[in-house]
């Protein structure tokens, strides 16, 4: 494998001082990156009152899984139709349309009264996350001073961020009230609204406007296929964490979210930090398909350890799908010969299909059979996902140079990848 990394070279420094460097950005730069912080702060808010939920709205683990599920299906199909509006209306109006709908569907799903109306609400709140977080990485890096390898790495840095202080913030707000953390979110995205409003200009449109079936028409290209087949069945493992050892831990808000915080935490160093070191020395598929294999271990362990063991993995898994996200990301990117915005359109589609599955089986899984298999199922999917880049190395080999940042300002639509 070829590619050493995120493509940033020594005269690319992201924390150079100059007017490019990463503490040297423009306010607009500031507030999309602050409001991505929160938008990923969404997808981990529910993680430590998931039993609360539960309890609150008299509903089975299988049910409140399907928060994660309702959230997940519609972001997956939105990635088919962010790239059609973003290109018609421009990436501000973008932006502000999904932060709208966060505002409206987060506040909604504090008044919910029973599961299904929670779920229908972060439904919509799915498809206004999915507006936002498709287009945030182009606009920043759009709108950075200098090289946009300190706007790539700010981004990747509220991503992370953001994993990990959502559950934190559903922690300390959820032990008040299960409804309290969906209300924080509200009001902390419409502070973002108002900010990109104040601060954020228009950038220019996409020459070529995307249409609905230029995603999907992408996939025919081998390496980018092989791509999107691997996160998929990588992904039904971090969801498998994410939505389902929650309730194995069966801990108070509290440290259900520091467990999860601390996850987040490694999911961003090894993300942001580490993941580019190895792949400068392995190359990135040997660290991906490793990553892939540790990432199954770490879930048998998890599986079949005591409750001191479960939690130990459930932080380190952190670690692996850093690793995991940032390799599939660069993938994604520069694997195929589609247009970036496109490719990684047609990739996500794939690979939040199960990201939506995953919550919903694991219980189920249990309910049929016992507290381990779940575990067992999402380390073979882990394994499978190896296998594939094994297999599929040569389609998936991105060559040098393909990957760097100047390129990246075409993305709209790779963000958290995984």
């Amino acid at each position: 494998m070829q590619n050493s990394g995120h493509g940033t070279t020594a005269d690319d420094d992201p924390f150079d001082e100059g007017a490019g460097g990463l503490l040297r950005q423009p306010k607009a730069v500031w507030a999309t990156a602050g409001a991505s912080v929160v938008a990923f702060m969404g997808i981990g808010l529910v993680d430590p009152i998931l039993p609360s939920i539960a309890k609150g709205l008299n509903a089975s683990n299988s049910q409140v899984s399907l928060l994660f599920t309702s959230y997940f299906l519609i972001t997956a199909v939105a990635m088919l139709v962010t790239g059609f509006v973003s290109s018609r209306i421009g990436g501000r109006k973008t932006l502000l349309a999904g932060l709208a709908l966060v505002v409206v569907f987060a506040a909604l799903s504090g008044t919910s009264s029973s599961v299904g109306e929670l779920v229908g609400f972060r439904a919509g709140w799915g498809l206004g996350n999915a507006l936002f977080v498709s287009t945030a990485l182009a606009v920043i890096v759009g709108a950075a001073a200098g090289g946009s390898a300190a706007a790539i790495l700010l981004y990747e840095s509220a991503l992370g961020l953001g994993m990990a202080c959502g559950p934190l913030l559903g922690a300390i707000l959820g032990d008040l009230k299960w409804r309290y953390p969906f209300f924080g979110t509200a009001a902390l995205m419409a502070i973002g609204f108002i900010a990109i409003t104040v601060f954020l200009k228009e950038q220019p449109k996409p020459a070529r406007r995307t249409s609905l079936l230029d995603p999907l028409k992408a996939l025919g290209h081998g390496g980018l296929a092989s791509a999107a087949v691997s996160a998929f069945f990588y992904n039904y493992a971090f969801f498998t964490v994410l939505a389902f050892t929650p309730f194995v831990l069966n801990m108070s808000p509290y440290k259900s979210g520091g467990v999860f915080f601390a996850w987040g935490v490694l999911l961003a160093v090894f993300s942001v930090i580490v993941a580019p070191r190895l792949q400068r020395r392995f190359g990135s598929l040997k660290v991906l398909g490793g990553s892939l294999l540790l990432l199954a271990a770490d879930l048998l362990v998890l599986g079949y350890g005591n409750h001191t063991t479960a939690i130990v993995c459930t932080v380190l898994s952190g670690a692996f799908i850093g690793l995991n996200n940032t390799v599939f990301t660069e993938l994604a990117l520069g694997v195929s010969d589609a247009p970036r915005p496109v490719a990684s359109a047609g990739y996500n589609f794939v690979r939040w299909f199960a990201a939506a599955a995953a919550p919903f089986l694991a219980p189920k899984i249990e309910e049929w059979t016992d507290l381990h298999m779940p575990f067992v199922v999402a380390a073979v999917a882990a394994a499978i996902g190896a296998v594939i880049v094994a297999v599929r190395s040569r389609a998936l080999t991105v060559r040098a140079g393909e990957l760097e940042p100047q390129h990246a300002t075409e993305d709209g639509v790779t963000v958290f990848a995984g």
